[in-house]
């Protein structure tokens, strides 16, 4: 099914993303990890794409077991930095014999010491992806706060407006703290015309240490009470896996009171701090 008329439901839903392994040697337990989550019923899975490529066979056999074996809807990440519009087409052709029908598109990070090929931003990769197949259902990323590479905000905006023109049918939020930017950036992006829906995409923070490396790979604004948070429970490993699993689940229940109906959560492949949050939401979302 695709994701663009999963988000026509007027339900609540959550969903998860999880990652490939790096190696074969590392499947089995992702592949476990996966099956865990699959069986909290989620509305749809997403499945990541390595640096450069690097996991792209892994990315297809997930979200082909996830759709297939699995009976769970299926998005399959795509990248297109540093790789030829060839690649990418084969790539594109593969996840479409999989009959797999939503791609997440992504410039991705730039692989230290490489350079860009025939890909410089996003939107270059969806005109790809619309041309080979326009019936895709075509996801795209957005930064509630500011992509790290932008100007400021209008100019970020202005770029998104252009990337959903051209085939975007839904977008999904970069990591964030305070829902209140939330808030502030989705007034911001209907006021600019943009009306596809937004998943606002959240982190579980269940220890001190994968903090420190979102706000690194993110620059997310960190509020006082999460801070705290971290400060009174970071050196108990289980203290601090309930706090983050409760702060998340928070936010959902937040998001879910002011007019959001489906939240990704960034599960990286941990199916405890899944299924912890399906729990704490179940009559919530009727599960």
């Amino acid at each position: 099914m695709k994701i663009s008329q999963l988000l026509k439901k007027d339900t609540l839903s959550i969903s998860f993303e999880v990652f490939p392994p790096k190696t074969n040697s590392n499947f089995e337990s992702v592949e476990s990890a996966v099956e865990e989550i699959a069986k909290l019923s989620p509305a749809f899975m997403s499945v990541t794409y390595g640096a450069g490529g690097g996991t792209s066979e892994y990315t297809l056999k997930i979200a082909n077991r996830i759709k297939k074996e699995l009976g769970v809807p299926s998005l399959a990440h795509l990248t297109c930095v540093s790789s030829t519009k060839e690649t990418v087409r084969k790539r594109i052709e593969d996840i479409k014999n999989a009959g797999i029908e939503n791609i997440m598109a992504l410039r991705g990070d730039i692989p230290e010491g490489n350079t860009l090929s025939d890909y410089h931003h996003a939107i270059e990769l969806v005109r790809d992806i619309k041309e080979f197949d326009p019936s895709f259902c075509i996801g795209g990323a957005c930064y509630p706060e500011i992509h790290p590479e932008s100007q400021n905000q209008k100019e970020d905006i202005k770029y998104l407006k252009e990337k959903v023109d051209a085939g975007c049918d839904f977008l999904t939020t970069q990591m964030f703290f305070d829902n209140n930017l939330l808030y502030n950036f989705l007034y911001k992006i209907r006021e600019a015309g943009i009306t596809v829906p937004i998943i606002p995409g959240i982190m579980p923070i269940t220890n001190a240490n994968q903090l420190e490396r979102a706000i690194k790979l993110s620059g997310s604004f960190i509020p006082q009470r999460f801070k705290s948070l971290v400060d009174k429970f970071g050196t108990d490993p289980a203290a601090m896996m309930q706090a983050g699993i409760a702060y998340a689940t928070d936010q959902i229940i937040d998001l879910f009171a002011n007019g959001i109906t489906n939240v990704h959560v960034y599960s990286m492949n941990k199916p405890e701090v899944a299924r912890k949050i399906n729990e704490n939401l179940s009559d919530i979302i009727g599960k």
